[in-house]
């Protein structure tokens, strides 16, 4: 089992910024930050191979968001710029241990912490 702690969740006006982070309790795969939005459905975000380091992000964050990962720490970090209304919803971390292709598919992963909200005001 893994458990799956976020934090950095907060209010913060468009155009401002924060940082999300999520504390892993053991060994991961890959990990991926989600998020949903009131009345959507949860979308993925970015996600980070925690071996080789390898790093994808959805269309709609690329350019604003980055992913990283301390191993050390075992916690992964998103840091959000360029905050748009649009970006306010529950994130969550989600950790898969199966190996293979990781995607933003929610059924893959194993793994999810409780969330953290962000609001961002217009």
């Amino acid at each position: 089992q893994v458990q799956l702690v976020e934090s950095g969740g907060s209010s913060v006006q468009a155009g401002g910024s924060l940082r999300l982070s999520c504390a892993a309790s053991g060994y991961t795969y890959c990990m991926t930050w989600f998020r949903q939005a009131p009345g959507k459905e949860r979308e993925g975000v970015a996600r980070i191979y925690t071996g080789s380091g390898n790093i994808y992000y959805a269309d709609a964050v690329k350019g604003r968001f980055t992913i990283s990962l301390d191993n050390a720490k075992k916690t992964l970090y998103l840091q959000m710029n360029s905050l748009k209304p649009e970006d306010a919803a529950m994130y969550y971390c989600a950790a898969d241990r199966n190996g293979g292709v990781c995607g933003f598919i929610n059924d893959r992963y194993n793994f999810w912490g409780q969330g953290t909200q962000v609001t961002v005001s217009s």
